[in-house]
C-alpha cells in the first residue's frame, strides 16, 4: 500500500492499494475510488465492539474496500477544516485519540473504545469518559480539526493544555485534570475552571482549533429559532 495526502486546509487522503491489500473507515467515509474494488460492510468484530465504537463517535458498522486490481484509487477526506495524520503502528503499538478522529486504517489495524478511569478526567477532560484507541499493526490516518503540533515528552515533563485541544497521546502519557488556580483567573482568564495535563514519558499531538470552539463561535451568528 502507498498513499499521499494532498492540499492544506481540506486535504485529501489518497491511497493506492495492490491486489489484495484492504482498508476500513466507517460507513459513508469514502469520497471516491477507482478501479475493482470491493466493499464489506459488517460490525467488523461483533457488535459488541461496533457498539462500543458508536460510543466513541464512530459508526456502527464498518466498511473494508479490499483492491481485486494490480492497483486501485481510494479517496478519504476530512469532515471538517484540518490535518489527516498518518502514523505508523508496530504490532501492539497504540494511540489513545479524541472522539471522531479515526479516519481509516489497514485492515490489521484494530479501532475500539478507550474508557477513561479518572472520575475527574471523565468529567472535566472536554472529552468525556469514552475515547479511542487504535492499536497496530498498520498504517491508521486520523482527521484533526485546525493545525497539529506533536510535542515528545520525557520522564515527569508536563504539558497543561485546554483540554479540547488535546487531538491524541500515546498509552504512557498520564492524563489527568488540575484545577485553575486564583479566583480572577477563574473568572476572567477565559480558560474555565479546568485544565488538562499530560506528563510524560510519551508523544502528544495537540490541535489548534477545537469543534466545539468553533461550533460556539458560529452559533453567534445562527438565526434564533422562532417559537
Amino acid at each position: 500500500m502507498r498513499y499521499e495526502i494532498q492540499g492544506t486546509v481540506l486535504p485529501t487522503l489518497e491511497v493506492y492499494l495492490s491486489n489484495g491489500e484492504a482498508i476500513y473507515t466507517e460507513s459513508g467515509g469514502m469520497a471516491w475510488m477507482k478501479g475493482n474494488i470491493e466493499m464489506t460492510t459488517n460490525t467488523k468484530g461483533g457488535l459488541m465492539k461496533g457498539l462500543g465504537r458508536a460510543l466513541a463517535g464512530e459508526s456502527l458498522f464498518m466498511t473494508t474496500y479490499t483492491s481485486r486490481d494490480p492497483e486501485a484509487l481510494i479517496v478519504f477526506t476530512p469532515e471538517a477544516p484540518g490535518k489527516v495524520i498518518d502514523v505508523r503502528l508496530e504490532a501492539g503499538q497504540s494511540l489513545i485519540c479524541q472522539k471522531d478522529a479515526f479516519m481509516c486504517a489497514q485492515d490489521s489495524v484494530e479501532m475500539k473504545m478507550h474508557f477513561r478511569k479518572k472520575l475527574g478526567a471523565g468529567f472535566f477532560g472536554g472529552e468525556g469518559f469514552i475515547l479511542q484507541q487504535i492499536t497496530g499493526p498498520g498504517f491508521a490516518f486520523l482527521e484533526i480539526p485546525g493545525e497539529v503540533r506533536e510535542y515528545a515528552l520525557q520522564v515527569g515533563e508536563t504539558m497543561r493544555v485546554d483540554p479540547g485541544h488535546i487531538a491524541c497521546f500515546e498509552p504512557t502519557v498520564h492524563y489527568d485534570i488540575t484545577t485553575v488556580k486564583g479566583l480572577t483567573n477563574v473568572l476572567f482568564g477565559g480558560e474555565g475552571l479546568f485544565l488538562a495535563t499530560l506528563t510524560g514519558p510519551g508523544r502528544i499531538w495537540l490541535q489548534s482549533l477545537p469543534l466545539s470552539n468553533l461550533a460556539a463561535k458560529l452559533a453567534k451568528y445562527m438565526p434564533a429559532k422562532s417559537g
